[in-house]
């Protein structure tokens, strides 16, 4: 790994870091209201040609459940994929699964907790349960040559449950990457985490044999914390941060989960480091501005309100 920049404290920080972008999938999932496919698939052109080479775009869930996300058939259709771009897709199971491989999609994304509670809530299985349900799920993708990213949400609180102690996240995360996963993104989906939490769990992780680039971060910022917990993952060597444009998104089974961070709050404090995205600064405040004419609301994102002037 290439460490070229060193903050203060003398704590390494990587060269280069890759920008998940989650705005499509996790951003728009929580929107009260549905976009029309053509809008959908233009901000995900915008999102690739402000630089971004992994954006998430949708997900095989039940149109029940997460109603804006009924059209992923459609919107995948609507997308000319761009050489070197990935475009993962959530898939909560098998039936997601064969519609994923029936549209040649070569990303998929799981969902699982560490808690019971949330678990119960957001899949109706145990966690036990739901790690069984993933397993011929991450074994099919594997055996097509399939990414497959193994998201595990309340990493480090839990409105029903508090606080999560951190052997039960190194327990859940390495039965999840045991079932053959080549990433695991670690969420922060209430946006209670705390560096020292960050530093704590991370630390656990690669202690067990998880190789810190298979790991990511998705925090949200509901108490102003993302990116300081971003800077703590950076300090141990984390290169993959999950972000969503303009600051979209939620959780539409945890009522307290605010937005996800901002792709350009994160990218003020990564560029401020010398650290490198491929991504466009400029492009991803256009972007985020003419999204949020298109949602009727002025993006949260700090960033954005500076310097959409």
């Amino acid at each position: 790994m290439d460490f070229g920049i060193t903050p203060l404290g003398g704590l390494p920080l990587p060269s280069r870091v890759t920008i998940c972008e989650v705005g499509p999938r996790d951003g728009l999932q929580n929107e009260s209201g549905v976009l029309p496919v053509e809008v959908k698939a233009e901000f995900v052109a915008r999102l690739v040609d402000a630089g971004h080479t992994v954006v998430e775009t949708t997900g095989f869930v039940h149109p029940e459940w997460v109603p804006q996300l009924a059209d992923a058939e459609d919107l995948l259709a609507a997308i000319t994929q761009a050489p070197g771009v990935r475009y993962p897709v959530l898939v909560p199971n098998e039936r997601g699964l064969d519609r994923a491989l029936g549209l040649g999609v070569r990303d998929i994304a799981v969902f699982g907790s560490i808690t019971e509670t949330f678990a119960k809530r957001n899949l109706n299985r145990t966690v036990d349960e739901s790690l069984e349900m993933f397993t011929p799920v991450v074994a099919r993708a594997r055996e097509a040559d399939l990414r497959v990213r193994g998201y595990l949400s309340m990493c480090f609180g839990d409105p029903w449950e508090g606080d999560v102690p951190v052997p039960r996240v190194l327990d859940v995360a390495t039965r999840m990457m045991a079932l053959g996963c080549t990433e695991l993104s670690l969420g922060d989906t209430i946006g209670v985490a705390t560096p020292g939490q960050v530093v704590a769990v991370l630390d656990a992780l690669i202690a067990a044999g998880i190789p810190v680039d298979s790991i990511a971060v998705h925090f949200h910022d509901t108490y102003g914390q993302a990116l300081a917990n971003t800077f703590a993952a950076l300090c141990r060597g984390v290169t993959t941060i999950d972000a969503s444009a303009g600051g979209l998104g939620g959780c539409p089974y945890a009522g307290s989960a605010t937005g996800n961070l901002a792709t350009e709050d994160l990218l003020w404090q990564l560029h401020g480091l010398g650290i490198d995205t491929g991504v466009d600064l400029r492009k991803m405040v256009d972007t985020s501005v003419w999204l949020a004419e298109k949602l009727g609301r002025p993006s949260p994102s700090r960033t954005v309100t500076a310097l959409a002037g």
